[in-house]
């Protein structure tokens, strides 16, 4: 497909998503959306990216000259399109954030009514109505048939009791000093609503958006930064968001990161021990740790393994009946309160599992070591199907027969080449690392 990548539609601002591209992207989705259309309404909501304005006003543009109503509600976290969605009847939800990109990027994100984001078959449908001239051209609306277009400005209200009812009634966060870095984003008014109303004693950091420093040196992507002030602050915990609050990322009370396996690992216990993780079973991708599958193993929990891209993991969870999982990189789903990962839910399912083990976070979260792991992103000009570059089956066989997994695929989202590689023996990881970078940079930027 030309347009979507694995988490909607992304690109730079003005140029891949202008403002044209934005409307008839819109137009399509309006048309798509109407074969199932209830009550002609469609949620719209952004971060707090500059060019927000401008996509907001285009998608707006596009959905009213199809003949829908829409209904703005202005910069909140994706997992709340997905809520809202469903909770105010909408047909569809669309959600404008590039996650955790720069802010010179942005991106288009689709919910259908029930708060589940679209399948690849949903997305090539809008795609070919996008590129269908005639089609665009006779679904336009004309005199009461235009839609019309309302700013709704207290459904955070909602979103925050929905958050909390996630949260045990017998536990509350009273005494607790929580850090939480909302990284200039879509959470910068909700996260810390959440966290006092149940009690914490709350710090905050990069609060202050001004449409050009999201993700700039703070939140999820530079949590060593929350970790420095956790323990200048002596605070018990600290959580750092992305752009659109859909990632999670833990700091232990020394100011240490906490894996993103190791959080999937201990919630997963944590669940189980509770009796809410359906069939003993939990999802990740490909990218995560083998000990995580070996922990989870000794805990009688079943480990299933899909592609990257939260989407595939709530794919398996309705494949396979499941209700947990999510990406080491801190998509976090828990699906009894969430249709998608959700910042908010996962910290405070944290907070639960700390405050009922009465234990550290940095033992809590802790439970295993990995395996030692190198990643290596690579720039790329023009993605080559793999399979065709001269010399890679046979690197590919080589790394297997030393016992090391491999996965090789292309960022869905920007021009990169993601590697992994994790074994045992770390001398032979840095070895087949160099192996593999020089060959597919020399065939890739040649």
């Amino acid at each position: 497909m030309k347009l979507f990548g694995t988490d909607g539609v992304r690109g730079k601002a003005g140029k891949k998503l202008n403002s044209m591209t934005a409307m008839r992207l819109a137009m399509a989705a309006g048309i798509y959306f109407r074969k199932n259309s209830i009550n002609n309404k469609i949620i719209v909501g952004k971060d707090t990216r500059r060019s927000g304005y401008m996509i907001e006003n285009a998608i707006v543009s596009g959905l009213t000259a199809v003949g829908y109503d829409v209904r703005q509600i202005g910069p909140m976290p994706t997992p709340a399109i997905a809520f809202l969605t469903e909770d105010m009847r909408c047909d569809a939800g669309i959600m404008i954030s590039a996650s955790h990109n720069p802010y010179f990027d942005n991106g288009v994100k689709f919910f259908d009514a029930q708060g589940h984001k679209l399948d690849e078959k949903a997305e090539k449908e809008i795609e070919e109505i996008f590129y269908n001239d005639a089609l665009i051209e006779e679904n336009q609306k004309e005199e009461f048939g235009i839609g019309r277009s309302k700013r709704v400005d207290d459904v955070i209200g909602r979103y925050i009791v929905h958050i909390k009812n996630s949260f045990p009634k017998n536990l509350t966060l009273h005494g607790i000093r929580v850090v939480l870095d909302v990284a200039n984003g879509a959470a910068y008014k909700v996260a810390p609503a959440v966290f006092s109303e149940l009690g914490a004693d709350v710090i905050l950091l990069n609060d202050q958006p001004n449409g050009s420093n999201i993700n700039l040196n703070c939140g999820a992507l530079h949590p060593e930064n929350l970790g420095e002030q956790v323990r200048k602050l002596r605070a018990d915990i600290g959580f750092a968001f992305d752009g659109d609050a859909d990632r999670l990322v833990v700091v232990d009370e020394n100011g240490d990161v906490i894996h993103g396996d190791k959080l999937l690992g201990a919630l997963s216990v944590y669940l189980k021990s509770n009796g809410k993780l359906q069939k003993n079973g939990s999802v990740a991708t490909v990218m995560s740790n083998q000990a995580l599958e070996d922990y989870l193993n000794e805990n009688d929990i079943e480990l299933y393994r899909c592609n990257v891209g939260d989407k595939y993991v709530l794919e398996t969870f309705a494949k396979e009946g499941l209700n947990f999982g999510g990406e080491q990189s801190g998509h976090v789903i828990l699906a009894d309160f969430a249709k998608t990962g959700d910042a908010l839910v996962a910290a405070l399912a944290v907070m639960a599992n700390v405050l009922t083990k009465n234990e550290s976070v940095s033992k809590l979260l802790n439970p295993f070591e990995l395996y030692p792991q190198l990643q290596k992103n690579l720039s790329v000009g023009k993605k080559v199907p793999l399979e065709d570059i001269d010399g890679y089956s046979e690197l590919f066989k080589t790394i297997e027969k030393e016992n090391i997994r491999v996965l090789i695929r292309y960022s869905g989202t920007e021009n990169l080449l993601r590697i992994l590689l994790e074994g045992k023996d770390e001398s032979k990881l840095d070895n087949m690392m160099e192996k593999v970078v020089t060959l597919l940079q020399s065939r890739l930027n040649a």
